[in-house]
C-alpha cells in the first residue's frame, strides 16, 4: 500500500487528508466513493522515485530517446479529436496513432493509455498519468466529455485551447525574437571593438604622441578595463549575480513575489504578459464552465495558466471569495490585479446566466488586445534597436576616429 495526500471539496467544503491506496487510481476511486471532488491528488512517498526517474530521462535522453514536446501533444490531439468525431472506437484510434506518430516518446504514452483503457481504467484516469504532457484542463475536459457522452466536442475544446496557448507563446517569442539579435550583435560587436580593434588605434596614436580627446581616452579606458582583470572580474560578478538572483527569486518567497509583481509593472511587457494571462484564464473558465465543472474547481484549475504567484494569489483570493458567497464580477472589481473591463464582462455573463459564453468572449476581448499589444510593440521596437545600434557602434568608431580628424584640421590649417 502507499500513501497519497489529497484536497478537494466535500459538501461544499475544502478538505484535506492522506489516503492508503495501491495505487493513484484507487486513491482516486475511494475518494470518488466519499463524494469528494479531488482538485489535487499526490503520492507522498514519491521523492526518491521521482528522483530515480529524471535520472533514468536525463540518461536515456543521452542515449538518444527524447521525452514528447507540447507540439507532439499537440498534433496527437489534433489526430485523436478528427479521429474520435469521425466515430471511430477510441481503442481503435489510440492504435492507429501509436503507429502513426513520428516521436517516440509520444508513441510509448499513447501505447500506455491504449492499454490502460483496454484494462478497464476511465479515459481520463489514462491520461492524468501524465501530468507533464496533460494539464489539469485537459483532464477535466476529458472528464467533461465522459460524462456528457460528448468527447468529441469537448477534445476539439482541448486543441482550441492548446493551440491559442502555443500561439500566445509564439507571438510572445516573435516580440521578443528581434530585439534579442539586435542588442546581442551590438554588444557583440562592441566588446570584440574594444579588445581587438582598440589597441590597434591605442599603439598608433601613442606613436603620433597627440593629444587624445576625452571621449577616445574613456574608451580606451575601457578597452584596458575588458582585457585585464577588469574584466574577467566583471565577468564572473554577472555569472555570480545571475545565480544568486535566479536562487533568490524562485527559493525565496517574499522576494519572489516582489519581483513577480515588478515583472506585471513592466512598460509595455508586463502589459502583455497580463493579457495574455486574461485570455488564457477566460478560455480555460469558459471551457470548464461549459464542461460543467464546480466553479471552485474551474478557479483551482485556472491557477495552472501561470507561474506568476501574484496572479495565483489572486486567483485563489477569487476562490476563498466565491466560497464565501461572494458573486464573481465583485471579486474580479476588487482585485486590482485584473482591469474594470474584465469585472464588467464577466458581470454580463453573471446577470444573464450565460457565464461559458461570456468567458469565451472575455477571451476573444484579450486576445485581439493582446494581438496589438504585439503589433505595437514590435513596431517600436525596430527602431528603437536601429537608434542603440547606431549609438553604440556609431558613437565608438567615431571616438576612436575623432583624433585623425583633428590632425587632419591642423595639417590642413
Amino acid at each position: 500500500m502507499e500513501a497519497f495526500a489529497y484536497k478537494g471539496i466535500s459538501d461544499g467544503k475544502y478538505v484535506e487528508g492522506d489516503i492508503e491506496a495501491l495505487n493513484l487510481d484507487e486513491a482516486s476511486h475511494k475518494l470518488k466513493e466519499q463524494k469528494i471532488i479531488i482538485t489535487n491528488l499526490v503520492r507522498t512517498s514519491k521523492k526518491k522515485k521521482e528522483t530515480k526517474d529524471k535520472k533514468e530521462k536525463k540518461k536515456s535522453s543521452l542515449f538518444g530517446k527524447k521525452k514528447a514536446k507540447v507540439e507532439d501533444v499537440l498534433i496527437f490531439s489534433k489526430q485523436f479529436a478528427t479521429m474520435v468525431k469521425a466515430g471511430l472506437p477510441i481503442l481503435q484510434v489510440l492504435a492507429m496513432l501509436r503507429d502513426q506518430l513520428e516521436s517516440p516518446a509520444m508513441r510509448d504514452v499513447v501505447e500506455d493509455i491504449r492499454k490502460s483503457l483496454e484494462g478497464g481504467v476511465t479515459l481520463s484516469t489514462c491520461f492524468n498519468k501524465y501530468p507533464e504532457l496533460f494539464d489539469n484542463v485537459y483532464v477535466n475536459l476529458i472528464k467533461a466529455g465522459e460524462a456528457s457522452g460528448k468527447l468529441d466536442v469537448f477534445l476539439l475544446k482541448i486543441v482550441e485551447s492548446l493551440e491559442k496557448k502555443e500561439g500566445i507563446k509564439k507571438k510572445i517569442k516573435g516580440a521578443l525574437m528581434y530585439p534579442s539579435i539586435m542588442f546581442t550583435v551590438a554588444i557583440t560587436v562592441s566588446v570584440f571593438m574594444l579588445i581587438k580593434v582598440v589597441p590597434v588605434f591605442a599603439k598608433m596614436y601613442d606613436g603620433m604622441g597627440i593629444e587624445l580627446p576625452g571621449s577616445t581616452a574613456a574608451i580606451m579606458g575601457m578597452s584596458d578595463f575588458l582585457r585585464g582583470t577588469g574584466g574577467q572580474l566583471m565577468f564572473l560578478f554577472l555569472v555570480i549575480f545571475f545565480v544568486v538572483f535566479r536562487y533568490v527569486t524562485t527559493k525565496n518567497e517574499k522576494i519572489k513575489y516582489l519581483w513577480h509583481k515588478q515583472v506585471l509593472k513592466l512598460p509595455i511587457f508586463g502589459d502583455m504578459i497580463l493579457k495574455s494571462m486574461l485570455a488564457r484564464i477566460s478560455l480555460i473558465m469558459g471551457n470548464l464552465s461549459a464542461a460543467g465543472v464546480n466553479l471552485l474547481e474551474s478557479l483551482e484549475i485556472a491557477k495552472s495558466v501561470s507561474n506568476n504567484v501574484v496572479v495565483l494569489e489572486s486567483l485563489e483570493n477569487v476562490k476563498k471569495g466565491v466560497f464565501s458567497g461572494d458573486t464573481l464580477t465583485k471579486l474580479f472589481l476588487k482585485d486590482k490585479l485584473f482591469p474594470p473591463t474584465f469585472s464588467q464582462l464577466i458581470s454580463v455573463g453573471e446577470q444573464t446566466g450565460q457565464l461559458d459564453e461570456m468567458f469565451g468572449s472575455v477571451a476573444k476581448y484579450y486576445e485581439s488586445e493582446f494581438d496589438t499589444v504585439v503589433e505595437n510593440l514590435s513596431s517600436l521596437i525596430e527602431p528603437i534597436m536601429i537608434v542603440f545600434m547606431g549609438v553604440m557602434i556609431g558613437g565608438l568608431m567615431i571616438a576612436m576616429y575623432s583624433p585623425i580628424f583633428n590632425v587632419g584640421a591642423l595639417i590642413g590649417g
